[in-house]
């Protein structure tokens, strides 16, 4: 009665190239946050983790590691899938090799006072 009807129309018809210029337009800063992201989050993440593999395999007698747990030992043997440490004097725990987090480096790893 008091309010008029009102009718949808399509600008400038179906075939229009500029709706598909305007829906890329819209996505565009999603892309840019998710580019953004990847530079900045998961491509160092993933170069991390391959270091870390890469190390774990390398692992060798008397390395220093630091297990998730956050045991330190040094290395006394290895196998394909466990590792053998020392964490005191006559001490030997076997942890697997997905466990080990760390692999300090002789030059950081401080001597126990002994």
């Amino acid at each position: 009665m008091f309010i008029p009807s009102a009718y949808a129309q399509v600008a400038g018809g179906a075939a229009s190239g500029s709706d598909g210029i305007a829906i890329a337009m819209q996505f565009f800063p999603f892309i840019l946050l998710f580019v953004g992201f990847y530079f900045l989050m998961i491509r160092p993440q993933q170069r991390r983790a391959k270091e870390l593999r890469n190390a774990i395999d390398a692992l060798k007698k008397n390395d220093q590691v630091i297990t998730s747990g956050g045991i330190l030992g040094k290395v006394s043997k290895t196998t394909d899938s466990y590792v053998e440490l020392e964490i005191a004097p006559n001490v030997k725990v076997q942890v697997a090799r997905g466990a080990i987090t760390e692999i300090l480096s002789p030059t950081t790893a401080k001597p126990a006072n002994d």
